[in-house]
């Protein structure tokens, strides 16, 4: 989410564990997801491909119940049917390993309480969705973007 960093990267550098092993601000579609040597890259395409691009904005700043704070991004339901059709897809890979009764998309700012003010909304576009895969050492790299339809209105 290229368009979140510059009011988030520093922010998620100091609270966020996974900022500063690679990952990008993101909203999760699917994680965990398969080891790297078991992705099929063209069934991904293929899912995500019946998916159109579209816009949201990052509205507002909440806490979960275990303390991460998160930024919300209105047209969560989109973010959800990604989610779905990637799951349906791989149905041995729930969200979050099924540790939650409902998908929440968001932007995770800190990994513990932490109060902040940001400049809101962040205007977006979801356009495509990044893999990233863990490495050896412990830090995420991309591995491929998988376009979303781009329909024009």
């Amino acid at each position: 989410m290229p368009e979140a960093e510059p009011a988030v990267a520093a922010l998620r550098l100091e609270h966020d564990s996974s900022a500063a092993l690679g990952v990008p601000a993101h909203v999760t579609i699917l994680f965990p997801f398969l080891d790297a040597a078991e992705v099929d890259e063209q069934a991904i395409e293929d899912v995500l491909g019946q998916h159109d691009a579209f816009d949201f904005d990052l509205v507002s700043v909440e806490t979960f119940d275990d303390g991460h704070v998160y930024l919300a991004p209105t047209g969560a339901e989109r973010f959800v049917a990604l989610t779905d059709s990637v799951w349906r897809r791989w149905p041995d890979h729930p969200p979050y390993e099924g540790a939650f009764e409902t998908v929440v998309p968001h932007l995770t700012v800190s990994d513990h309480p932490l109060r902040c003010e940001l400049e809101l909304p962040i205007r977006a576009r979801a356009a495509a969705v990044t893999l990233i895969e863990e490495r050896a050492d412990g830090r995420w790299t991309e591995r491929r973007r998988f376009p979303l339809r781009d329909r024009p209105g």
